[in-house]
């Protein structure tokens, strides 16, 4: 596996901190949520940017690469878009599941994958189809996780490891969830950093969480604790990673704050330690390399590992929709799962998916008269009606929902309420008789 390019010490691209970011000392480069970006309307500051020769590095969120299912084309050549647009030298994805498709359900958020066999041969195959499929290097991030699977035939090293070796796929590794997982799993962050290929790193996140309740919950809402600092640290002695970066999505601190964030994390970066380690290893498996100087992807090393079982992919998929169901949509937990873990995760699921549809739909919440007033309606909705699509439609849904139940009551905000929903659905409001007959059926249920 050739050296990876250098990128030097980045944060993540926000809307909200776009000018401080630009003002940054010493910045090297940027990523931005894949997502969130259109190729051919690139924000303003994200061209500056370039212009200024910082590097653009785009990191998707809804791959869903880990799920029983192949990707999803469209999103791969969404993926592939915003890379070509950006210049970009790799594009980055997480080692995660976030839907199901039997039955058809969103997490909204990143959830693990079990480190059995079967999961690593279905991720395997979905990260080669990913290759092929990309006009430029993939990485992959380990995600932080509050829940275990039961009965695991491999350590997360030995997943990661095995997954290197298998696909020629580059980590993205990101300390602080090393951290959560081992407050949240108890899992061992030197372990893992001791077994994985060193090698095959692409770049590292920083980023700051919360303790609560013996539960971290990686916010990247709070400053970077010591303890995480310290993890850099310690893949620093092992490794010269070729880039770091800082992660803030929420509760924005003042621009100095961020650039001595910044500067704690170079200085650690840039503190004496090993050097890349090249030494040659014995690729076992078949995926695709590529040329990280070049910046594309290789041709494949190897065409004879067999195309995974379908029987697989449904074994893999039925566990998957079972921990997502109870999740979302409050069937009972799966065996040898940790009950009290997973209704905690399922409180922070609706939890999220609030705020989220409160970000895309802010006028939801002054028009059901407030902040305190919207999150008890929209949990109260998310209960019975898990997400099936986007934010956008789950706003949509969650206004239809109050609607048909005659609500709010306040016949002035409900008459608000109907125009947002008629204006954004496109569609006329159903009638009286309808929204009774779903009210009727929504009780039956």
């Amino acid at each position: 596996m050739k050296p990876m390019e250098r990128l030097g010490v980045g944060i993540g691209w926000r809307p909200e901190i776009a000018d401080a970011v630009e003002r940054l000392p010493g910045l090297d480069w940027v990523e931005v949520v894949a997502e969130n970006i259109c190729p051919g309307h690139l924000p303003e500051s994200l061209v500056r940017l370039r212009e200024r020769g910082v590097r653009v590095v785009p990191h998707g969120v809804s791959l869903g690469i880990g799920g029983a299912d192949r990707p999803d084309p469209a999103k791969l050549a969404a993926l592939g878009e915003r890379a070509v647009a950006l210049g970009a030298p790799l594009v980055t994805e997480h080692i995660a599941f976030v839907r199901t498709s039997s039955p058809a359900l969103e997490a909204g958020h990143l959830l693990p994958v079990p480190r059995t066999r079967d999961a690593l041969d279905v991720l395997c195959e979905n990260v080669r189809i990913a290759q092929d499929a990309l006009p430029v290097p993939l990485a992959l991030e380990n995600i932080a996780a509050l829940i275990s699977w039961p009965d695991e035939e491999l350590t997360e090293g030995q997943f990661l490891t095995e997954l290197v070796e298998r696909t020629g796929v580059r980590l993205l590794i990101d300390v602080a969830n090393l951290h959560t997982n081992r407050v949240n799993r108890g899992e061992d962050p030197a372990a893992v950093l001791d077994a994985i290929p060193l090698e095959a790193l692409a770049y590292v996140h920083v980023a700051g969480g919360v303790e609560k309740g013996g539960v971290w919950h990686d916010t990247h809402a709070h400053p970077v604790p010591r303890v995480v600092l310290d993890l850099l640290a310690g893949l620093r002695s092992r490794v010269d990673p070729p880039g770091v970066l800082l992660e803030r999505d929420d509760d924005f601190p003042p621009e100095a704050e961020l650039a001595a964030e910044l500067t704690a994390i170079r200085a650690v970066s840039a503190a004496p330690g090993a050097e890349v380690v090249r030494e040659p290893r014995e690729e076992a498996g078949t995926g695709a390399g590529f040329d990280a100087v070049a910046g594309r992807p290789g041709a494949p090393a190897s065409p004879t590992e067999p195309e995974v079982d379908e029987a697989v992919r449904t074994r893999v998929g039925l566990g998957q929709a079972a921990l997502l169901s109870a999740l979302v949509a409050g069937t009972p937990v799966p065996e040898g799962f940790d009950r009290r873990r997973v209704r905690v995760q399922a409180r922070a699921l609706a939890a999220k998916r609030a705020d989220v549809v409160a970000k895309v739909a802010p006028e939801l919440r002054e028009i059901l008269g407030g902040a305190e007033s919207y999150r008890e309606a929209f949990l109260a909705y998310a209960k019975g009606r898990p997400m099936t699509g986007g934010y956008r439609r789950d706003a949509l849904d969650f206004a239809e929902h109050l609607l048909v139940r005659d609500l709010p009551a306040d016949p002035a905000a409900r008459r608000r309420l109907t125009a947002w929903w008629r204006e954004r659905a496109g569609v006329r409001p159903t009638g009286r008789v309808v929204r009774w007959a779903r009210t009727l059926v929504g009780r039956a249920a």
